[in-house]
């Protein structure tokens, strides 16, 4: 039986587009680079910010590392305002509590931006532990983030087939399985077509309420 669920943040929890694409888009245009089209930008919604300005734009660390800088001039103030909760998650994360899973946080984003996000939705109270990234760039890795919560909880290796991990793009599935977990793909954020199934998700799901069904199915 499944005791333990950790929960990726963007685009599994919340849906963050506005504030994310908006501080990449302020971002970009530091480096002369305009990008009018919010949604060419959806790709930054998930992954370590760096890697994708490198990626992307073919930025070097250096030029990467003061994007972010730049991403977050706005984001810290603006950007982590403009984020919604998806409807029915605080139910499913009540519900969880109620029958008497563990529930903690595992995201790429800065510790310090996940703590102040569920705690202005009200869910705080529902996660064992929080664990994302470092403001200074340390544990941007998702299975490092994952490896990280699995030692703030104690969970012993032993003991990981327990585990489940919910995301929505890749890396946070095979972040999840490269620590021995499994893993539930949900098609409400962001990943492209076929993103899911390619990274080996065991379950995909297509909404909330269809992922309310399979945890509660699958922890009996």
């Amino acid at each position: 039986m499944y005791h333990t669920i950790l929960f990726d943040l963007d685009g599994t929890l919340t849906d963050p587009k506005e504030g994310i694409t908006k501080c990449v888009q302020y971002s970009l245009k530091h480096f002369d680079i305009e990008e009018e089209d919010l949604d060419q930008l959806e790709h930054f919604i998930g992954p370590p910010l760096m890697e994708q300005f490198m990626e992307c734009y073919g930025f070097d660390q250096r030029t990467a590392e003061l994007a972010v800088e730049k991403y977050r001039e706005r984001y810290s103030k603006i950007g982590i305002l403009e984020n919604q909760i998806y409807p029915g998650i605080k139910k499913l994360l009540e519900e969880l509590k109620y029958a008497g899973k563990v529930i903690s946080l595992a995201s790429s984003k800065p510790t310090v931006y996940c703590k102040e996000i569920v705690e202005r939705f009200g869910i705080a109270d529902y996660f064992q532990v929080i664990v994302g990234s470092e403001l200074d760039g340390r544990r941007t890795n998702k299975a490092e983030v994952i490896e990280e919560a699995l030692n703030c909880l104690q969970i012993k290796e032993e003991e990981k087939y327990n585990v489940i991990m919910v995301g929505d793009r890749s890396h946070d599935i095979i972040g999840a399985k490269k620590n021995g977990l499994t893993t539930i793909g949900v098609k409400i954020g962001y990943a492209k077509e076929g993103e899911l199934e390619e990274a080996g998700a065991d379950y995909i799901v297509e909404s909330i309420d269809k992922l309310h069904e399979l945890l509660f199915k699958i922890m009996k």
